[in-house]
């Protein structure tokens, strides 16, 4: 892969962590674009272009990695597969299903490898637990449970650009990590979702917004403006899978003590799957008749008790996609979440929107959006 070349847009956590695990698998990044080249030296990266059309006009670019606030990914996106780039996207890959799909048929139109960052399915675990589940050991999975929960935004002097509905869209907590469980127990289980019932809470409703930018995960000094927040801290769902599936979600950003806790359980017929994103080194198993197991990864990037852990998981993604550039073609069956991946969650989160707002349970779209039925 090292003759594939790569650009980055975005300048914060996210572009550096991409940078980083491009880094390992040997590809190299010719530039980054920021909201302007100084940004991008004081974020320490480099070299930057002096705007997005000229990143676009590099010919020696071959994947564009979309690290933007949410509302211009629709618009980077097109122009990079127009450009006859390969595209890997951070999610949400757009703020709309109408968006979102119009991305979908470019990228299958031109034939580009295409791919959105949903990475918790890299964990070895969680691809134990997928295989576990596929291969009938766990039996047909009955009820599906958990949570992500975190600490981040629980003060009113907290911000960042997501809590703008203008900048990260009108769903915060479902869109930002409510998707990426919701991603992550339907590679596990192998179901969709095709109901939802939601409740939707914002906690905090004025907050103080700082002068200046505050990148996510960090603390703002407390001074600034205040504003009216109308976006959700806190969200409950009940679920209803394709497969006669049940589920219970809990998401927050204002649950103190609670950094990045991703979990979930599942209960098969046969057996019970339990794992959570901050101990992602031990799958539980449970038995009715026998005695329950812990499970230790032990395939993966590094020895059994050398912990592999979040960076990882994108150098795996990552490895998958730019095999796939590197084959020329998009395969037909994607090791990789892809722009459909994206839309998929998009619809799941307008329907959870649609549901907070009257109040039952709303099927989510699969067809012509004036199909959708109230259930």
């Amino acid at each position: 892969m090292t003759d594939l070349r790569a650009a980055i847009v975005g300048t914060g956590f996210m572009g550096r962590v991409h940078a980083e695990a491009l880094a390992r698998i040997g590809v190299s990044v010719v530039g980054f674009v920021g909201s302007s080249p100084q940004r991008v030296a004081a974020a320490g990266l480099a070299p930057a272009y002096g705007s997005f059309d000229e990143m676009l006009g590099d010919d020696r670019v071959d994947v564009v990695h979309i690290c933007s606030p949410n509302e211009q990914h629709r618009g980077q996106v097109l122009a990079a597969l127009r450009a006859g780039k390969h595209v890997v996207c951070e999610k949400p890959l757009a703020l709309t299903a109408a968006q979102s799909r119009e991305l979908c048929s470019t990228a299958t139109e031109l034939g580009l490898v295409n791919a959105v960052c949903f990475v918790n399915r890299f964990y070895p675990l969680c691809q134990d637990a997928a295989f576990r589940v596929s291969s009938g050991s766990v039996g047909p999975v009955r009820l599906i449970t958990g949570q992500y929960l975190q600490d981040w935004l629980a003060k009113d002097t907290d911000w960042n650009w997501r809590l703008d509905p203008a900048v990260g869209g009108s769903l915060r907590v479902v869109g930002d990590i409510g998707s990426h469980w919701l991603d992550l127990v339907g590679y596990v289980s192998g179901q969709r979702i095709d109901a939802v019932m939601a409740d939707l809470t914002t906690a905090i409703p004025q907050r103080i917004r700082p002068t200046g930018s505050v990148e996510t995960f960090a603390e703002s000094n407390g001074t600034g403006e205040a504003v009216t927040v109308t976006s959700e801290d806190i969200a409950g769902v009940l679920l209803r899978f394709s497969g006669g599936a049940r589920g219970v979600l809990t998401l927050s950003q204002i649950s103190p003590g609670r950094k990045n806790n991703l979990s979930f359980e599942m209960s098969g017929a046969d057996a019970s799957l339990a794992w959570g994103l901050e101990n992602p080194e031990q799958l539980w198993i449970g038995y009715r008749d026998g005695p329950n197991q812990l499970q230790l990864r032990e395939a993966g990037d590094y020895p059994a008790g050398h912990a592999q852990g979040y960076p990882d998981t994108f150098k795996a993604m990552f490895g998958a996609v730019y095999a796939a550039v590197a084959d020329g073609k998009v395969p037909e069956a994607p090791n990789y979440p892809t722009f459909d991946d994206g839309l998929e969650q998009v619809l799941v989160g307008e329907a959870i929107a649609e549901s907070a707002r009257v109040g039952h349970w709303v099927s989510v779209e699969r067809t012509d959006p004036r199909k959708r039925a109230a259930t």
